[in-house]
């Protein structure tokens, strides 16, 4: 059983051109387009911008944060896939908070919602489970596990951001519960887990040494691909910057501030 797995924070279903002085407020504040001669940045809905992406790239399994969650069917959908979706933060009053965001997304960025949403084209989703990792300040972490009929096991989470001490703790806390229910399938543990390789190493060498979770994305990355129990085909890497660009009229728009990251598993065959 071979398969390709992508992981990619969609940053709140919002765009992030290079060039920095695009970000102005007349675009957050009157929805005003900004240009210059090779990109450009809207504040407009964007879902079906984002469903049409990875509804276009070859896959098996996606790995999806910062995912609007009112998206969940529409992505779902678009990409011939089973869906697999677990609330994260700032979810109250969540009526209140679409509207604002099909008004203003920009506005209202990461104010609308969060979820970890696991999408599946290759094989039944058979079991669904779901793990707060952090709750309390600064915001509410969790982990959505899901198994399928093949018997691959996927956790998808993202771990707290800017705050590399608490994030050191988000990622053990759900290595230890994806591979416990995982008991002895092949498990895919992904997502943003906002931490460096190369700066927090104790990090991934528990991972490692304590759960047989190996292949990071690489040493400065904060979005991965682990396993466990599975060969690796093609490493995580990052897909190219324009890989995730549409053309807006004669513009690029580059949807979130993550590049996916895409790898190639296998699963033994002589187990």
């Amino acid at each position: 059983m071979e398969f390709t797995a992508i992981s990619w924070n969609l940053f709140h279903g919002r765009d992030f051109p290079p060039d920095p002085a695009l970000f102005t407020w007349r675009s957050r504040l009157l929805k005003v387009t900004e240009r210059n001669a090779t990109h450009v940045q809207v504040n407009r809905d964007l879902q079906e911008e984002f469903a049409r992406l990875p509804a276009g790239a070859e896959w098996d399994v996606a790995l999806l944060q910062e995912c609007p969650p009112r998206w969940w069917d529409r992505l779902a959908a678009v990409c011939g896939a089973e869906a697999h979706g677990v609330l994260t933060s700032r979810n109250s009053l969540a009526a209140l908070r679409t509207l604002a965001a099909r008004i203003n997304p920009d506005l209202i960025a990461s104010g609308e919602g969060g979820s970890n949403l696991t999408l599946v084209r290759s094989g039944e989703i058979v079991e669904r489970r779901e793990l707060a990792i952090h709750v309390g300040r600064p915001e509410r972490r969790a982990m959505a596990f899901t198994r399928t009929a093949s018997g691959l096991c996927i956790a998808n989470l993202h771990a707290t951001n800017d705050r590399p001490e608490l994030a050191g703790e988000d990622v053990p806390r759900a290595a230890e519960a994806a591979t416990g229910w995982a008991d002895d399938a092949p498990l895919l543990f992904g997502g943003d887990l906002n931490l460096r390789p190369a700066e927090s190493p104790a990090v991934f060498a528990e991972l490692c040494e304590r759960f047989s979770l190996t292949a990071p994305t690489g040493p400065y990355a904060i979005d991965h691909l682990l396993v466990r129990g599975l060969d690796t085909i093609e490493p995580p890497m990052q897909w190219p910057a324009e890989q995730r660009e549409l053309r807006d009229g004669d513009h690029a728009l580059r949807l979130s501030d993550h590049a996916p990251v895409e790898a190639r598993f296998a699963r033994p065959t002589s187990r």
